[in-house]
């Protein structure tokens, strides 16, 4: 495993259910089975990476190390089809505190306080934009399921170690992900904050993209706050042809 320092210390970490080890089973072995039909067929090519990755984490997991998010989310962002997406949003890792992470860029689980200040930047320039007031929670899983494709670079990490996966193989599946959904030739509006996200804007030439600073509190004075990303999607959106997103959460 990476060597990346840790955070802070982290309690011994809770046995996995049968649900997490089947998944991490899967992981290794079957890993276009976790992911919407039309995603597995359009990375196949990339089987034996994500094989490679399976493997890797199940040997650190019996090595006694875990991971984040759970087995079960690692692929959430592929479970609903690639036909329904038409807004792509860039994060670069999963949050590497324990219990935040759950396979959607820049969403945490309900249950999280406080939030990210990354999320927080977020939701106050959704207010700013639409006027939508924020939700008491960082579930952004209601942006999900109406397309928006909340994708990160590398898709694990070691709890308390930011980017302690990155350079392992996720990016060559993460950028077949998006030369997938450019080559379906369908309506698509990407979202890239920061620098990391942007370099990327050269696979997705010829398509609808929104580029900023980054929400992280580093940076979102710097020119995302004020960049109406929300208001813009929808209008390249309904430019295209397609229904715009409803940014508005579930308030509970």
């Amino acid at each position: 495993m990476d060597s990346a320092p840790s955070l802070f210390d982290l309690p011994a970490p809770a046995p996995w259910s049968e649900p997490q080890l089947h998944a991490l089973t899967a992981l290794g072995t079957a890993p276009l089975t976790l992911m919407a039909a039309d995603w597995a067929e359009a990375l196949a090519p990339q089987e034996k990476t994500l094989k490679h990755l399976g493997a890797m984490l199940r040997d650190e997991y019996d090595d006694g190390t875990r991971f984040l998010p759970h087995p079960t989310q690692v692929l959430r962002a592929l479970s609903a089809p690639m036909s329904e997406v038409k807004v792509l949003m860039v994060g670069q890792d999963p949050y590497p505190t324990p219990g935040h992470s759950v396979g959607l860029a820049f969403s945490v689980d309900k249950r999280t306080r406080p939030l990210p200040r990354s999320l927080n930047n977020i939701y106050k320039e959704l207010a700013t934009d639409l006027g939508i007031a924020p939700a008491p929670h960082g579930d952004l899983g209601a942006w999900a399921t109406q397309g928006v494709l909340l994708l990160n670079r590398v898709l694990t990490v070691a709890p308390g170690a930011a980017g302690s996966h990155r350079n392992r193989g996720w990016e060559q599946v993460t950028e077949a992900v998006i030369t997938a959904l450019v080559a379906r030739n369908k309506p698509l509006v990407s979202v890239l904050w920061g620098k990391d996200a942007q370099r990327l804007a050269p696979m997705l030439e010829g398509t609808a993209v929104i580029e900023s600073a980054h929400p992280s509190p580093l940076s979102a004075s710097r020119g995302f706050f004020g960049s109406k990303p929300f208001s813009r999607v929808n209008e390249l959106l309904v430019e295209q042809g397609v229904a715009p997103i409803d940014w508005a959460l579930p308030m509970n």
